[in-house]
């Protein structure tokens, strides 16, 4: 267990130098502690904030698509120009202090393991910002399907491109690519927590939004709006294909950060021994 006085130096310390993985993992605890303790409404209300924002990054992904005549000179340029602007919803939600759930399956789970928070106290947080977070990434599905294309900056086929490359996948393939999201943003909570600048947050949201881009994997929250864009243009997709993509990528964006991040990170730096001060030594 980290204790409190190992926090409070972590909080002188880490002001003049370089953040050790304690000064992180006690960091980690506050804020997931704070966030723990937080009145119910406060909590939902900061989710559906993050629903709404995170959606900017697919809205804007489907204007390049319908602005480039989905013709691109090469595949890379399309990929890498796609994957750049979908981490915008991602630097958004991340600054502005939002409450995404697939940060939470790592920030909240380390309160629980350090033995200052319940079970109970988790499932609370992760229902009451889940719920959030997917209202208001239907919302937001929902006003953009209903305005974009009125003022001619997307076209439905751009919906379609977005939303079927989430849902093509066999249950294996969607439940794996979940996991893997999830471990990101794991570490992508983690590495903001390392972060002593704001320019140096916004990169490491920046290369883990891009690189989940990148790679096609399905992060719950941002896919539902890319999903249901597709549902509510009236394309083939369906509720039930939505269903499908919500399941497998919530089950396995929580695996992610609560396996791969949560418990591997709080059981090294815990098990990692006391810190040895180097010095230099003069001959």
């Amino acid at each position: 267990m980290v204790s409190a006085s190992s926090e409070s130096a972590a909080d002188g310390r880490s002001s003049d130098r370089q953040k050790s993985q304690e000064d992180i993992l006690s960091e980690q605890i506050r804020e997931g502690l704070s966030e723990l303790r937080r009145p119910t409404d406060g909590l939902f209300l900061s989710a559906l904030s993050a629903g709404l924002d995170i959606g900017f990054g697919p809205l804007l992904m489907a204007i390049v698509l319908t602005l480039a005549g989905f013709s691109f000179s090469s595949e890379l340029l399309k990929e890498l120009l796609i994957a750049n602007f979908y981490a915008v919803g991602f630097i958004f939600v991340v600054l502005g202090r939002s409450e995404l759930f697939t940060e939470h399956t790592t920030l909240a789970v380390l309160p629980v393991l350090d033995r200052r928070a319940s079970v109970g106290d988790l499932a609370r947080l992760w229902g009451v910002v889940y719920a959030g977070n997917v209202v208001g990434a239907v919302a937001f599905s929902a006003i953009v399907v209903l305005v974009a294309p009125a003022i001619g900056v997307v076209e439905s086929k751009a919906f379609v491109e977005l939303g079927s490359s989430l849902v093509k996948h066999e249950w294996p393939v969607l439940l794996a690519g979940g996991i893997l999201a999830g471990w990101l943003m794991g570490l992508l909570s983690w590495l903001v927590a390392a972060a002593q600048e704001s320019i140096a947050r916004v990169f490491f949201v920046w290369i883990i939004a891009t690189a989940i881009a990148l790679a096609h994997l399905p992060h719950s929250i941002a896919g539902t709006v890319e999903v249901l864009m597709a549902v509510f243009a009236g394309t083939k997709l369906t509720l039930l294909d939505y269903g499908y993509f919500l399941l497998l990528s919530t089950v396995g964006n929580a695996i992610g950060g609560t396996v791969f991040v949560a418990l591997l990170k709080y059981g090294h730096v815990v098990r990692s021994g006391p810190q040895v001060e180097t010095t230099a030594v003069d001959d």
